[in-house]
């Protein structure tokens, strides 16, 4: 069938190689046993701890795609637990620790011409959506109460403008000044 395969908390190229062979053992267990599968399937990781960003331009020829996991990514990143209400506040996917992380990966997967999906809160926030566009986001995956009004924010983007505004936040110091950024951003698009 049409299937796509995605590892979870990929680290290291040895944790990808060793996935495959996974994958690979499992389709001989089929052809053994004479049942029809796909001879192809496009396999990709999550990227959602920073020493996969950090060599995401060494994990990207090993898979088809890449999908971004911001809320893990960000709670790595920050070491701050976000089921922690102690610490949850100190991480923030708007905080240009994560935001760079993210644009690494995007740059790495273009350059070896495959996609970057990303899923977690992030793709669904009117603060994001704009950034992630900027930085050459393929694909937003949120909740479907996050898609109207995504939709709508959008279709009011250009995509020069969004990588402008990306470039901007990306050398700002912190979430705080990110936010105020895209919100004066997205008020001068009225």
């Amino acid at each position: 069938g049409n299937v796509h395969v995605m590892f979870p908390m990929i680290a290291t190229c040895d944790e990808v190689a060793q996935a495959r062979a996974l994958l690979e053992e499992a389709a001989a267990e089929l052809r053994a046993a004479g049942i029809d599968h796909a001879q192809s399937i496009p396999t990709g990781i999550m990227v959602e701890v920073p020493s996969a960003a950090l060599i995401a331009d060494k994990l990207a020829p090993l898979v088809d795609f890449f999908s971004i996991g911001t809320n893990d990514l960000t709670q790595y990143t920050f070491a701050a637990d976000r089921g922690n209400a102690r610490v949850a506040g100190i991480g923030d996917p708007l905080h240009p620790a994560v935001l760079r992380q993210i644009a690494r990966v995007i740059d790495a997967a273009h350059s070896a011409g495959k996609w970057v999906g990303l899923c977690g809160e992030l793709a669904g926030l009117p603060a994001g959506i704009p950034v992630l566009l900027g930085l050459g986001l393929d694909e937003f995956s949120m909740s479907a109460t996050a898609i109207p009004a995504a939709k709508t924010l959008l279709a009011r983007l250009t995509v020069a403008e969004s990588q402008a505004l990306a470039r901007r936040v990306l050398d700002l110091p912190d979430a705080a000044a990110v936010k105020a950024e895209v919100n004066r951003f997205v008020a001068g698009l009225a």
